[in-house]
């Protein structure tokens, strides 16, 4: 009987233990993580995520780049964000430089294309976007013009209330694209191009491929836009060019980093290991043309194909030391045509 009693004791220890342990199993890491990625990115993003590392539950704050950057200073001293990813490299080093990112090598970061990592280990990209031009070819021909080959042949009287372009202080293709006018071509050169093209501008929309959707629909002749938003459009059909014009292209990369004095730095820092892997790069080149990784290339059809040979040459301390003053100024010229904010 007593044999019995305690082979019975010792099967509902087991169980009990059994039970006691399926929470504790099942307990997930929650990190918040503040992002630009596109809406439609976030969903396959935390699915990956989550299936490589699967003691992290992934909860996404997203918003367009300038709002992101614009929160996450305020916060700086109650940060409330454990990473950030898909956010331009620019405005992580304006956190960089105020302390408010963890040095973290991740592992295998070492096989990136030297352009996509810091030195210091505080930030990692993993995919580039550039500021290209959408053209529509009928409406074009319509106001009789050519497909401009140049960004200063955007002045020309005939663009008149038909171009579109992203705020750049709202956009991170907006800024990009400010920021690299400004390096390519002097800052008082870049304010009379500037100011030249303002008197064409229809609108300054607060996205970064709005300006190519609209150039799309016939709505404007032309909008400065996101690279691979030109390529989505016109591969489903769009009757635009996407051009990347001969000055050069602004450009700035996606990248992420784990927030100083998170708690949970151990799960940040598995979810960074994973961001550099050539899997993770291979989920970025469905969305992206250029990617971290040498090793991943999947150039989307109709995408240009001097784009990659265009693009300026980039200091990006300088477009983060320069942000604000640069916005100021474009703001004070500019702001009369913005769009709406929703």
């Amino acid at each position: 009987m007593f044999a019995k009693f305690l082979k019975a004791a010792a099967a509902g220890a087991l169980l009990a233990a059994a039970f006691g342990s399926a929470p504790a199993m099942a307990q997930k890491t929650k990190l918040t993580i503040y992002t630009a990625l596109e809406n439609d990115q976030l969903a396959p993003f935390k699915a990956e995520i989550e299936k490589a590392v699967t003691d992290v539950e992934v909860e996404w704050v997203r918003d367009s780049t300038g709002v992101i950057t614009a929160r996450f200073l305020a916060e700086k001293d109650n940060p409330r964000a454990d990473m950030v990813m898909g956010l331009a490299a620019s405005s992580l080093l304006l956190f960089k430089k105020a302390g408010l990112l963890e040095a973290y090598q991740p592992r295998g970061a070492d096989a990136l294309k030297p352009a996509f990592r810091s030195a210091d280990g505080t930030w990692s990209g993993h995919d580039a976007f550039l500021g290209i031009i959408c053209y529509n070819t009928v409406e074009g021909q319509k106001a009789g013009l050519e497909p401009p080959k140049s960004w200063k042949d955007l002045t020309d009287a005939k663009y008149k209330d038909k171009l579109v372009m992203p705020h750049p202080a709202s956009s991170g293709t907006g800024y990009l694209t400010v920021a690299a006018w400004i390096q390519l071509m002097g800052e008082a050169e870049a304010w009379k191009f500037m100011d030249a093209l303002h008197q064409n501008m229809a609108v300054y929309t607060h996205s970064g491929s709005a300006p190519c959707v609209q150039a799309a629909k016939g709505e404007r002749v032309a909008g400065i836009s996101l690279d691979m938003r030109g390529a989505r459009e016109k591969t489903a059909g769009a009757p635009i060019e996407v051009i990347a014009p001969v000055e050069g292209v602004g450009w700035d990369m996606e990248a992420f980093a784990i927030v100083k004095g998170t708690k949970k730095a151990d799960a940040a820092k598995k979810v960074a290991d994973w961001a550099v892997t050539k899997a993770a790069n291979e989920l970025y080149s469905k969305y992206y043309a250029i990617v971290a990784h040498p090793d991943v290339k999947n150039t989307p059809k109709n995408y240009p194909a001097d784009a990659e040979a265009r693009m300026a040459k980039v200091d990006f301390q300088k477009m983060a030391d320069d942000r604000e003053r640069t916005l100021a100024e474009w703001s004070k010229r500019y702001e009369s045509k913005a769009a709406p904010k929703n």
